[in-house]
């Protein structure tokens, strides 16, 4: 079965729903209903069930999915509060914080399409005890309050911002899921010793580009020889030290007359005997 993928807000995940016999294609608004009420989403992406569901169930488990009751109209949109309201409702939201002083950073502030939730999405290095601002809150606006805590690297897709390619961040343009940056991937392409503010983004973490040529280096990686291992160079002895994987060559510590280390040579893959 075909589904679309829609998105309530970009710091948000993407959330799985039948489109049933509507022609939509990416881009697109649609009206959903969800298990906390009526939302308006953009769909971002099709998926098939249920291999594509953003969080697979519990083996044994069923999940039903919704269907998209109807395309968005213009006459939706005028619905929800413009840049102004939402400005005055951040502000608001922000002011509490600093009264209650929480170690937290909202990011933004969302607007069921019911009318009936808001939620403030935010980021904090910890769990936030934030009962009395709820309270304020609600109270206040008179609403269900949702306060939700996202990772920092969704701020960043968010807010946007220049990458140091100097073209605008790739979570904002065209990344779906946010996968998991390690810190081996930098390793594999040599570049960690450009240091930690060289390899990662506007967002503190390792920059996401590291793991589009991940691919490619294993590839090339796997045609040299590992470093430590013991190899052959015009007939003499040696051991690998260091790899240069984009040039194909490794560094070779020669075997010197006495049995010791001598030279370090930097020799071409493919003439060395193994």
């Amino acid at each position: 079965m075909k589904l679309v993928q829609v998105q309530f807000a970009p710091w948000d995940k993407k959330y799985n729903f039948d489109p049933f016999a509507l022609d939509v294609k990416i881009g697109d608004q649609v009206i959903v209903k969800t298990e906390l009420g009526v939302e308006l989403g953009k769909v971002v992406g099709f998926a098939t069930a249920p291999d594509a569901d953003p969080e697979k169930p519990a083996e044994g488990e069923s999940v039903e999915i919704k269907k998209v009751i109807r395309k968005a109209e213009p006459a939706d949109l005028e619905k929800l509060p413009n840049d102004k309201q939402k400005k005055k409702d951040f502000t608001f939201c922000r002011k509490l914080i600093e009264k209650y002083q929480l170690p937290m950073k909202l990011v933004d502030v969302h607007y069921s399409f019911d009318g009936a939730r808001l939620t403030f999405p935010f980021i904090a290095d910890s769990r936030v005890d934030f009962r009395e601002l709820v309270k304020d809150l609600t109270k206040h606006f008179s609403k269900a309050i949702r306060l939700q805590q996202i990772g920092i690297r969704d701020e960043a897709r968010h807010s946007g911002d220049f990458g140091h390619c100097g073209r605008p961040l790739c979570c904002g343009r065209f990344l779906g899921e946010l996968n998991s940056i390690t810190s081996e991937m930098a390793e594999l392409q040599q570049c960690v010793h450009r240091g930690s503010e060289r390899i990662s983004g506007v967002c503190g973490r390792l920059m996401c580009c590291l793991s589009f040529e991940e691919d490619g280096y294993k590839k090339l990686a796997e045609k040299l020889p590992l470093v430590d291992s013991e190899v052959k160079v015009e007939g003499k002895r040696g051991r690998v030290i260091a790899q240069h994987i984009l040039k194909q060559t490794v560094d070779v510590l020669l075997e010197g007359s006495n049995g010791e280390g001598g030279d370090v040579v930097e020799v071409e893959a493919k003439k060395i005997k193994r």
